[in-house]
């Protein structure tokens, strides 16, 4: 499929640079029950410029010092049928000549059309996909602009991550989330969610992206090692651009520069204390051991869930949830990661789980997860009809597979107008009140309860897949975890039922599958194959 997709892709566009292929959905389960591999679902691009250009901007700005989550413009779906406010990425960006540094992470990459959004001037470190080897790699594309990409094992998964850091002269810097590739049609075509500060949602080609983001003020006087000062949010972030090499893109740019270097140093020279959200990376790689594990994929957003305060308790209690989880790709599923998954988004131990013999764990019915996926119906009624669909995917052989909980399935609608959503959106919901468990393994000294909430949302890059966020072996001793992608989003409280739908971007509630309802199959439609 993924060829026939870059062949027609080619075919269309003859501006395409280069491709590169990427097993976004890949899994690394060795389990004896697996009768299918998840395809190689998303497709690397490096695009030649063209459509959307820089317009010029207004130099008064609004600044977003408590966070701000909106769904990107689309061509088709502006202005929005449910009214919200939308993102361009001329507003995310502001005045491009106060503009001091800029990392920007992104899978798809149309280098000489963002390139035009930024003065010639401002040194700009871009993190993309690498090539087949997996390498890490430095290279200057332009002036003042480097190329970093992280290692991939033998070359597998992807650097799936999408967002910037602007530094800005004033010494402000806007951290942006966002599912948007840095290529113009997922800033045209498809809804994006953007919180400035965060990522949210995703999508693509008529669908719409979710962006997050947020402006941290710069302290009067830098920290001076104090780390019980730091707070989290900042210490994970400054991992995350660890494991993506940019510390080395760094050192090569400013040549000693101290000035630029200095800007890692991020919950030291910025105030973060209005920041009330959680970042949950997921980082490539084998994670071996608790201290490990438990900063990275579905043990991240587990430990996210408990700092929040919103642990459901184990037994019966699990039962009182509904969880939602919304993304463009379908992934191989198995009870077992099901329900794994499930573990974490209520905030259970995976000491617990992995504590449970495995033959048991394999047994399990699958959890009360919905899954939010557009129907081959759905799509055809938006505007761009069949054509649009090019970057959701599921495989007939997924949906046909005797075990594939398809009774899961519910349809994925925008409140924004008759486009297709690329983002990626789980909701967990209490469905009537709990008291918070107490721990009886860890110290919940760091739990913040601020109001009552009713449950959580997460936005950003992950896909409900195990190769965004990884799956758990070994024991509740010594507990290993593998992911494949690099992936990054935020999680935070929802605290009522109105505010639940209002992040929501799908119309809720949400539609079962009925009789007669399939899931749009790109490689189905006459749109979609090659020639």
């Amino acid at each position: 499929m993924e060829k026939e997709r870059l062949a027609r892709q080619k075919r269309l566009r003859p501006d395409i640079i280069s491709t590169t292929t990427c097993n976004e959905d890949d899994d690394d389960d060795d389990e004896e029950d697996e009768e299918l591999r998840e395809p190689p679902v998303k497709r690397q691009q490096i695009f030649c410029s063209y459509g959307v250009r820089p317009a010029n901007v207004s130099t008064i700005n609004p600044l977003f010092w408590n966070g701000e989550l909106r769904q990107t413009a689309t061509q088709h779906g502006e202005p929005r049928k449910d009214g919200k406010k939308t993102f361009r990425l001329t507003e995310i960006l502001g005045n491009k000549s106060e503009l001091a540094l800029a990392i920007i992470s992104s899978y798809s990459l149309d280098l000489p059309w963002i390139y035009e959004f930024f003065d010639s001037s401002v040194p700009v470190i871009v993190v993309a996909q690498p090539d087949p080897s997996g390498e890490t790699s430095l290279k200057y594309v332009f002036p003042n602009w480097i190329r970093t990409t992280p290692f991939l094992r033998g070359g597998r998964g992807c650097m799936h991550m999408k967002f910037m850091l602007l530094f800005y002269k004033t010494g402000r810097l806007r951290v942006v989330v966002s599912t948007a590739n840095l290529i113009a049609y997922d800033y045209r075509d498809i809804e994006n969610v953007v919180h400035i500060f965060l990522d949210f949602c995703r999508a693509e080609l008529n669908s719409q992206q979710t962006i997050w983001l947020q402006d941290i003020p710069q302290r009067n006087e830098p920290l001076q090692n104090d780390s019980k000062a730091l707070q989290d949010f900042p210490t994970v972030l400054q991992g995350v651009l660890h494991s993506l090499h940019v510390q080395p893109a760094l050192r090569t740019m400013t040549k000693d520069n101290v000035s630029l270097l200095s800007h890692l140093k991020l919950g030291m020279r910025w105030d973060w204390s209005k920041v009330k959200v959680y970042l949950v990376p997921s980082i490539s790689g084998k994670h071996e051991g608790w201290p490990a594990v438990v900063k990275t994929g579905h043990p991240r957003l587990m430990q996210a869930v408990r700092k929040m305060g919103l642990r459901t308790g184990k037994g019966r209690s699990s039962k009182d949830i509904a969880l939602e989880c919304q993304g463009s790709s379908i992934g191989v599923y198995t009870t077992q990661w099901f329900n794994e998954f499930h573990w974490s988004a209520r905030g259970e131990s995976a000491e617990d789980w992995l504590d449970e013999p495995r033959r048991r764990r394999e047994k399990l019915p699958y959890p009360p997860i919905s899954i939010i996926y557009p129907t081959k119906t759905t799509v055809q009624k938006t505007t761009l009809g069949e054509q649009g669909g090019g970057t959701l995917f599921c495989r007939r052989r997924q949906w046909a597979a005797t075990k594939f909980p398809r009774d899961h399935f519910h349809d994925s609608r925008s409140k924004g107008g008759p486009v297709l959503m690329h983002s990626k959106v789980s909701k967990l919901q209490a469905l009537k009140g709990q008291k918070t468990p107490d721990s009886d393994t860890e110290d919940d000294s760091d739990v913040e309860v601020i109001e009552p909430a009713v449950g959580w949302a997460y936005v950003g890059s992950h896909n409900f897949t195990s190769s965004a966020w990884g799956t758990l072996s070994g024991s509740g001793f010594n507990p290993v975890l593998n992911i494949s992608n690099y992936e990054l989003g935020i999680v935070f409280p929802l605290n009522s039922l109105e505010h639940a739908d209002s992040v929501a971007c799908f119309q809720r509630p949400v539609t079962k599958y009925t009789a007669g309802d399939v899931p749009w199959i790109q490689e189905e439609s006459i749109y979609h194959r090659n020639e």
